[in-house]
């Protein structure tokens, strides 16, 4: 009787030792992550998230566009983030990043307020997601709470921000697959384009858009040709708003233009062009509470891709390199 106790006793033990080496290893993500080792997080994010748009409108865009340039990128890992070096390669200067992505500095500032009041706590991964809800909300948009726990990458790839991140003249067929890919649905897909309501795209993202494309309105399409010219390497950077009703205010006039064929790229347009979302872009354009309803699922499903948790990863002291 002791000796079959005394087996069971192990056997427990052992289940339980089991139980905690896989319960760590698959941490979930939790909005009250960070409730007790940096209380004043959220506070901190956004004042300097704040600032930032304060000086400028446009950079609330930029953060939204970095969290979802990081998590495309194997995972929300805060990889893009890292810097290139002599022996590291990052993702900075893949081509959906290079002289485009931006606002790295805003989250230096970020990483460095909250450092100030919960050192080697929070992770750059998270920061970007935080950063991403208070931008959206501080220029119109909903609110939403943010999940965390998600702990830094100590590695990049160059080449699958090359592959993974759509590019602007992908056809509709390449968007859903990658999004699917990521366990992103079609609708998913429409609702986080819709964060094109806000931000700027360079001429070379819609150059062929407004001198090639026919599904286009004729009158957009001649005003945007008056800052982007025809040949290639003229005024390439050249800025155009992405939403030219309301350019710095999160709504849902995006789905409108894209109605009245003012999509600016290729790829927004691809979402009403007679094919299978037509049908979600009316819809959004008419119900601005379903868009946004469905904007923070498909945001809250986007950072739950691929986060490392547990003890994967590290809590980088400067989100430009590792420790």
């Amino acid at each position: 009787m002791a000796s079959s106790f005394s087996k069971f006793s192990q056997t427990l033990l052992l289940l339980v030792l089991f139980w905690g080496i896989t319960s760590s290893s698959n941490a979930q993500l939790s909005t009250d992550y960070y409730s007790k080792s940096c209380p004043n997080l959220f506070s901190t994010v956004k004042f300097t998230v704040h600032s930032a748009i304060m000086k400028e409108a446009r950079m609330g865009a930029s953060l939204l566009r970095l969290f979802f340039h990081d998590c495309f990128v194997n995972g929300c890992d805060g990889s893009l983030l890292l810097d290139d070096t002599s022996s590291f390669t990052g993702e900075k200067n893949a081509v959906p990043n290079r002289n485009s992505a931006r606002g790295f500095d805003v989250i230096d500032d970020i990483k460095s307020a909250v450092e100030n009041v919960c050192p080697g706590v929070v992770s750059c991964a998270d920061i970007l997601a935080i950063a991403a809800r208070d931008s959206v909300k501080l220029l119109g948009g909903p609110n939403w709470d943010v999940k965390l726990g998600r702990r830094d990458a100590r590695s990049a790839s160059r080449a699958a921000a090359n592959n993974g991140i759509p590019a602007p003249t992908s056809n509709l067929n390449r968007l859903i697959s990658r999004f699917n890919a990521l366990g992103l649905s079609t609708r998913d897909l429409v609702a986080l384009s819709g964060a094109h309501t806000i931000g700027q795209a360079r001429c070379t993202s819609f150059r062929a858009r407004i001198y090639n494309e026919s599904n286009i309105d004729l009158s957009f399409a001649k005003t945007k040709q008056s800052n982007c010219p025809r040949s290639s390497g003229s005024g390439d950077n050249n800025l155009a708003p992405l939403d030219i009703q309301t350019p710095t205010y999160f709504d849902n006039k995006y789905f409108n233009n894209l109605i009245g064929k003012r999509g600016l790229l290729h790829s927004d347009q691809e979402l009403f062009n007679g094919g299978s979302t037509d049908s979600i872009v009316r819809a959004y354009s008419k119900n601005p509470s379903s868009f946004s309803s469905d904007f923070v699922t498909a945001m809250i499903k986007m950072g739950d891709i691929s986060p490392l948790t547990g003890s994967k990863g590290e809590i980088r002291k400067n989100c430009r390199r590792v420790n």
